[in-house]
């Protein structure tokens, strides 16, 4: 087990070494300067020259990409062009509420995704399988900005239930100290014992992250009817059933639990794809993550940023593709 995860770990390192190495040379060869935009566009020439200098861009470029390297193995991420702060500390306050909409999606897809894999798997061929099969193809099929807006029009606009967007409503958060432990606001809510926050801040989360949740949900479905169905028709299983044992008891405890493997597996990519692509439903509702940090950065061609977010998004998917990994290994049947 300890070669195991030794070999993922130098390869998530190999993999984020060549990711910042491209990310880094495809940014310096891109037409613009960094420069202007670091000094304004009505800079003089003699202002340009030394931004240059402070940005480290009169160097030759392999000097350039040995000085970030250092820097990047010192937590230095660079500066920001747009918000002229370390990148570093832009990530911090970014990260966190999308970490939070993530978590909140991850848990609904796997709260509705597996029960509606079973029941679909236990109802093979029948109108139930069917209808789960049909939800899940939708639910992977529709695009997120349709189902986000689709949202908007029933819960906020026609029966004004949910918020249309945002992280908590100004109002609130003009009466309340908005706690500030973790970044993850809810938890920070529940920490501080502020429910009034907590219940406006959980009728916000709910529409972006059920939107994000859609496609794991139908992926996670459909991983986990495709292997029950096969677990289903194992020997052992039948002869659980042939004991008198319960259906439920032998669905739920023998079958359920040998199809986890595949479907964590899915969820924990699933996360990590999450993760990284919630720009759009973050634009949608206001959500003020690294999505909407990314959208800008690259409107603005602030490339420290981008590189920034490129080399976090690399670092989440390399870390949850090991967890998925030991996910897999923890099974016996499975050979590392």
């Amino acid at each position: 087990m300890k070669r195991f995860l030794l070999k993922r770990i130098l390869m998530g390192l190999l993999i984020l070494l060549g990711v910042v190495t491209i990310t880094f040379f495809v940014s310096r060869v891109l037409p613009s300067d960094p420069a202007r935009q670091w000094v304004g566009i009505r800079a003089t020439q003699e202002q340009l020259e030394k931004a240059r200098g402070e940005l480290g861009l009169d160097r030759p470029l392999n000097e350039q990409y040995r000085n970030y390297i250092s820097d990047l193995l010192h937590g230095n991420l660079g500066t920001s062009l747009r918000t002229k702060r370390p990148v570093l500390s832009d990530l911090k306050t970014y990260i966190p509420p999308t970490i939070e909409l993530v978590l909140m999606a991850t848990v609904a897809a796997f709260i509705i995704g597996i029960p509606l894999g079973v029941y679909s798997a236990s109802h093979k061929d029948r109108t139930l399988d069917h209808f789960c099969r049909v939800m899940s193809v939708a639910s992977v099929s529709i695009p997120t900005f349709t189902v986000a807006l689709l949202l908007q029009l029933i819960f906020y606009q026609n029966l004004g239930w949910l918020p249309l967007g945002g992280q908590m409503d100004i109002k609130i958060s003009m009466l309340h100290n908005v706690p500030h432990y973790t970044g993850l606001l809810l938890l920070d809510c529940l920490i501080d014992g502020n429910m009034v926050l907590f219940k406006d801040a959980l009728r916000h989360i709910i529409l972006p992250a059920f939107t994000i949740s859609l496609y794991p949900i139908g992926l996670i479905a459909r991983m986990t009817r495709s292997a029950l169905v096969e677990i289903l028709s194992e020997d052992y299983i039948k002869a659980a059933r042939s004991y008198g044992l319960r259906e439920r008891l032998v669905l739920w405890k023998y079958a359920v639990k040998n199809s986890l493997g595949t479907t964590m597996n899915v969820l924990v990519l699933c996360m990590g794809y999450a993760l990284v692509n919630t720009f759009l439903v973050e634009a949608i509702f206001s959500w003020p993550g690294i999505g909407m940090y990314i959208a800008v950065a690259v409107t603005t061609l602030d490339y420290p940023a981008i590189i920034g977010v490129t080399i976090f998004s690399a670092c989440a998917y390399v870390i949850l593709n090991m967890i998925a990994d030991m996910v897999i290994a923890i099974d016996p049947r499975v050979r590392l």
